[in-house]
């Protein structure tokens, strides 16, 4: 929760420092400056995932069932996307599927979208993201409810494995925590290549 108000209060700060021109809209090296933010953040991602130990013990002891579960976010976030693109027309099929392929890792899908598209649908896939998260933190016991234990996993996406996983632990039970371990690592992996893939 915390990192998720950090971050919105810093892009709402880069929003009201633009709009009041206390920094020039052209500073030099801007472009250059995300596209090696975007190379660090992917070095790093990298670095978490392969260098915890628990999430290759949990990847190795996984059954072929569990493949089911980031396979069924997958399907599921992108026909949900492309639903939503029916809605706004402003929006086409490709660039609401590259939003919901964020899976809620939104620091990574809106600087990688940024690159690629453009500013505008980086904000979309920045505040799409961080909904995503955040109704996840607040709505887990009632996913598991009404839903089933899986369902909180799924809704949280590639945050599974990290920021929502406390709740999901806590609401789903502990023993679905590995599969929320498991599901976030895939589906982190895939976020910049599906991304990639559906904006080149």
């Amino acid at each position: 929760m915390k990192n998720s108000a950090l971050l919105l209060l810093l892009f709402l700060a880069g929003v009201l420092a633009g709009s009041r021109g206390w920094l020039p809209a052209d500073l030099p090296l801007v472009e250059d400056l995300a596209f090696y933010t975007l190379l660090l953040l992917l070095f790093f991602v990298g670095i978490g995932v392969g260098g915890d130990a628990d999430t290759w013990r949990v990847v190795r002891q996984a059954n072929v069932k569990i493949i089911l579960v980031p396979a069924a976010v997958v399907v599921g976030t992108l026909a949900g996307a492309a639903a939503f693109s029916l809605l706004l027309p402003t929006v086409n099929v490709r660039e609401s599927l590259a939003v919901g392929a964020g899976f809620g890792y939104y620091s990574l899908s809106s600087i990688v979208i940024t690159e690629l598209h453009g500013q505008q649908l980086g904000v979309v896939a920045l505040l799409a993201n961080v909904l995503r998260e955040l109704m996840t933190l607040w709505l887990a016991p009632l996913f598991v409810r009404r839903l089933g234990r899986l369902a909180p996993i799924a809704a949280g996406g590639a945050t599974a494995m990290d920021t929502t996983l406390p709740v999901i632990s806590r609401f789903a039970g502990r023993d679905y925590a590995a599969v929320a371990v498991f599901s976030g690592v895939v589906l982190t992996i895939l976020v910049p290549l599906l991304i990639t893939l559906l904006l080149t």
